[in-house]
């Protein structure tokens, strides 16, 4: 039986693809800090993990779990994170640290405990969820499209380094997807930037985020991307790169053909058009 630790499990993108995986055959380890609510997954099968990102010890004991539980591991993916919105001036480096310790150290430490296993076995996939974000940014999200663009970077350098090793490294970039994230994302913009300077710009940004009317015409399911993991999982030879859902190929069309400043423009239009749906 192949096995697969999925974090960020307890919702959205990371709860979908667990179940996906469990429904075609994996060994799943679900991990998240919040274990109260993997309940539906551990009745499904999975074996739940305590994991916080932002803890070393935390990590070394999920990774020593696995190893004493099944002995291997298939598959990582690299699915947990957040995004912490706000002015660059307004937000404290306290918490751009913590935006980069949970989207790309924690990550790249799991990566680290993970590949004596998988080079033991010869073979093994990881599965780095970046997003749309990781190729191009907006207004007040420039850490969480810093730890995105990041972790593009590594898993690019990564992919070259394991490629003799058998193993394969692979990026998944969602576009819009009703999650959690949005609502997270628009409130944490609120209250860095929700007063002061950047109001008049930060307030009608954070309630497009936070939003799930004015996005309602593009974003997908979470279950969009679990099909989008599972299929290159289950690839003989998995592209790259795989852009999924809420118009993410478009999103990365416009990144190659456009000039940065018409995308300048055209993100600031439709953000007022949103801006004007979620004010409705």
């Amino acid at each position: 039986m192949k096995s697969a630790l999925v974090t960020g499990a307890s919702s959205g993108i990371g709860e979908a693809t667990a179940l996906r995986l469990l429904q075609e055959g994996y060994r799943v380890y679900a991990a998240a800090r919040r274990l109260d609510r993997m309940a539906a997954l551990e009745a499904a099968g999975a074996r739940l993990l305590a994991l916080d990102l932002t803890d070393d010890a935390s990590i070394v004991a999920a990774v020593e779990l696995i190893r004493e539980d099944g002995g291997r591991l298939d598959a990582l993916i690299n699915n947990a994170g957040y995004g912490a919105y706000g002015a660059l001036e307004d937000v404290p480096l306290a918490e751009a640290r913590r935006q980069m310790e949970v989207n790309l150290f924690g990550q790249a430490r799991l990566i680290q405990l993970l590949l004596p296993l998988m080079r033991s076995q010869k073979k093994g996939r990881i599965v780095n969820v970046t997003s749309v974000g990781g190729k191009f940014g907006e207004p007040f999200g420039s850490w969480y499209h810093a730890s995105k663009f990041a972790l593009e970077g590594l898993s690019d350098c990564l992919r070259m380094e394991l490629a003799p090793l058998g193993i394969k490294v692979i990026v998944v970039e969602p576009g819009a997807i009703k999650t959690e994230w949005g609502g997270i994302a628009g409130a944490s913009l609120l209250a860095a930037s929700g007063q002061g300077p950047y109001a008049p710009w930060a307030v009608p940004h954070g309630k497009v985020l936070s939003s799930v009317e004015a996005l309602a015409d593009f974003a997908s399911p979470p279950e969009v991307v679990a099909r989008t993991i599972a299929r290159a999982l289950r690839s003989w030879r998995p592209r790259t790169r795989y852009a999924t859902g809420g118009r993410a190929k478009t999103f990365m069309a416009m990144n190659w053909l456009l000039s940065d400043r018409l995308k300048d423009r055209l993100s600031a239009n439709a953000f007022r058009n949103y801006a004007k749906k979620a004010a409705v």
